[in-house]
């Protein structure tokens, strides 16, 4: 080996630029208190290429994550007890996001990282969404409402590839939520009921958001975040 003199900087590369650094940093907002905890409604078991997609996210660095089980319930009423459960904690009542994390959908290891990125850059959001979509060949992007229209509507909205949509309701598959809304007195409960009888035919998500929007709450689904939607009984990711 040929000898060498060699000079370097002992400040190492990321120091070469603190201004470079420093937008990165505050860019994503990790160096804030971004505390959250995760629920996950299921009946007794999830797919294990479910189960490899969640193991693989990634959170906020030296963050705290506490991750929550609602086991063996109708969904509308495992997020109604998971969260009511929550609020009553006194710790955990204290944290700034819920994350809803269903037991059929597939987020990217980043997901995480960049909903926070958006929260913090929208701080007039209250949720903000993965991209998912319902099952089937014909599905539909979760992407409920157009806010535009004076009338409150459901009607699913096209996709902008890599832009935050807002709309009027999302899915609740892969999505952050700020702990403050369900704090705010005036939301009907439950918060999340499902439907099927005289009164109607609707699922809890929308149930949720026909109410939320009353109380000027907003939500949006960041179509850069790209959520599979599991399909079990074919084995097909929608």
């Amino acid at each position: 080996m040929k000898p060498e003199l060699v000079g370097f900087s002992p400040a190492g590369r990321h120091n070469e630029s603190i201004e470079t650094a420093f937008a990165r940093i505050t860019e994503g907002a990790t160096w804030k208190k971004q505390r959250i905890v995760v629920i996950l409604p299921a009946s007794n078991s999830i797919s294990t290429k479910v189960s490899l997609s969640h193991w693989s996210l990634i959170f906020p660095p030296n963050q705290p994550v506490y991750r929550m089980l609602a086991l063996g319930q109708e969904v509308g009423e495992a997020y109604c007890n998971a969260i009511e459960g929550i609020l009553a904690h006194p710790e955990l009542s204290q944290w700034e996001y819920i994350l809803t994390l269903e037991h059929d959908n597939m987020p990217p290891a980043d997901g995480v990282l960049k909903l926070v990125k958006q929260m913090d850059a929208n701080p007039d959001l209250s949720c903000i969404g993965g991209l998912y979509w319902t099952k089937g060949l014909m599905g539909q992007p979760q992407i409920w409402g157009d806010p535009k229209d004076p009338v409150l509507n459901f009607r699913p909205q096209p996709p902008t590839p890599g832009q935050l949509v807002e709309c009027c309701g999302t899915g609740m598959g892969f999505n952050l939520w700020r702990m403050a809304m369900f704090k705010d007195e005036r939301m009907r409960k439950p918060w999340f009921k499902t439907l099927a009888g005289d009164g109607g035919v609707g699922t809890q998500d929308l149930y949720f958001w026909a109410d939320a929007r009353k109380h000027g709450y907003r939500c949006a689904v960041d179509c850069d975040v790209l959520v599979g939607h599991y399909d079990a009984a074919e084995d097909i990711v929608w």
